[in-house]
């Protein structure tokens, strides 16, 4: 009771305008009707039939619970959220895996296969017709996802951080993500080049500058398209931390990028003889960082381990407001493992967000059962449970 009741007070604290502030008049509805996984990681045959709202996974550790929740990451974004390389989600008693899930969007029935053999390329289907390109089917399908591997955007390296920032502009702007491929493989190209210059002790200046000039313009482009997005993104997140810690303090997200020095074009003129030495390309977006702040230090240094979850809830939840501000689609939320993880004022803000009409599908995944249906009930909207 000590916790509903909590609940209770800590839901009818929080304004409406603030949590429904970035609602657009009309959404377009979603959700994942059903869902058959076979050779999935440690699945070896499952099949789902969800509710329209939310969808609670209950079991002990390692029965599969954060695999399910995978896999619907798996159908919207191409790859595991979890483990990138795609022979590594085949089960260990077999040599393929097949993904396959019903969603209803804007009242159609839309059929999403992902399939993977090992030592052959990856397939994904809609409505049984073969993509020609993955990159085609990012944002199709909007999903965010709330996880324990989240903490690897504070205290991992830059590269973490740059694929957060990639993924939520690339669900809503193919552009960006086309530009971001092609700049990724021209870098790739630059630094073989750089390495065949090493090797046989030569050097080709007009061939170097082909790809410098394709860097330049394409590494400009993503540069000013990381710039728009976070001047929106900023102040969603800072709205969204301040609902969940009750503005207890300020916090940051700054862009860091060589680019606001000087052009990718003189940079990589300025590093030429630096790059010959080193063998890779050291300058470019490919560089780029966020820095997490609260009260003007690094979170990763001065922030308790309380604040750094609600710094990541408000990251995952700003990404949910953007992404359905931008595609008039309710994103589909997953939760992996949040009761375990969070404390209860964090979790009751998102249970908050369920009790309103305007959030959309919820998965959660948790190790009691009697807790989370107790949560849920709380919401008033329809669930299932599902006990693995």
């Amino acid at each position: 009771m000590y916790f509903l009741n909590n609940l209770k007070s800590f839901y009818n604290s929080i304004p409406l305008y603030p949590l429904l502030f970035f609602i657009a008049e009309t959404q377009r509805f979603m959700y994942l009707k059903n869902l058959n996984l076979l050779n999935y990681k440690n699945l070896s045959t499952a099949e789902f039939e969800f509710d329209e709202k939310i969808n609670c996974l209950v079991g002990n550790n390692g029965v599969g619970k954060t695999n399910v929740l995978d896999s619907i990451y798996h159908l919207s974004f191409g790859k595991s959220y979890f483990n990138p390389i795609t022979s590594q989600n085949i089960n260990h008693d077999s040599d393929f895996f097949v993904i396959e899930g019903e969603f209803i969007k804007n009242e159609k029935s839309e059929k999403i296969l992902v399939s993977a053999k090992k030592g052959q390329k990856k397939i994904i289907k809609r409505n049984n017709k073969t993509y020609e390109k993955i990159s085609d089917h990012i944002g199709f399908i909007p999903t965010v996802i709330i996880s324990p591997a989240d903490r690897d955007l504070i205290i991992e390296g830059s590269e973490t951080r740059r694929k957060f920032i990639d993924g939520v502009i690339s669900q809503s702007d193919h552009s960006y993500l086309n530009k971001l491929l092609q700049y990724t493989k021209t870098v790739s190209q630059r630094n073989s080049l750089l390495k065949y210059f090493a090797a046989n002790n030569t050097f080709d200046r007009d061939t170097l500058e082909v790809y410098n000039l394709q860097m330049s313009s394409l590494g400009q482009d993503l540069f000013e398209k990381r710039k728009k997005f976070l001047k929106d993104f900023i102040p969603i997140f800072n709205k969204r931390y301040a609902d969940i810690t009750n503005n207890k303090e300020e916090v940051d997200v700054i862009y860091k990028s060589q680019l606001f020095e000087n052009s990718l074009s003189s940079l990589l003129k300025e590093n030429l003889q630096k790059d010959i030495a080193l063998q890779y390309t050291s300058v470019g977006t490919h560089k780029d960082d966020l820095s997490f702040e609260i009260e003007g230090h690094p979170i990763k240094k001065f922030g308790s381990q309380g604040q750094q979850k609600s710094f990541l809830v408000a990251l995952k939840l700003a990404q949910f407001d953007f992404i359905k501000q931008i595609s008039k689609v309710n994103p589909i939320l997953l939760l992996d493992d949040i009761f375990d993880k969070l404390d209860e004022n964090r979790v009751a803000h998102i249970v908050a967000l369920v009790a309103t009409d305007e959030l959309g599908q919820i998965f959660i995944s948790d190790t009691h059962a009697e807790r989370t249906e107790e949560v849920v009930k709380s919401t008033n909207q329809s669930y299932k449970i599902f006990k693995l």
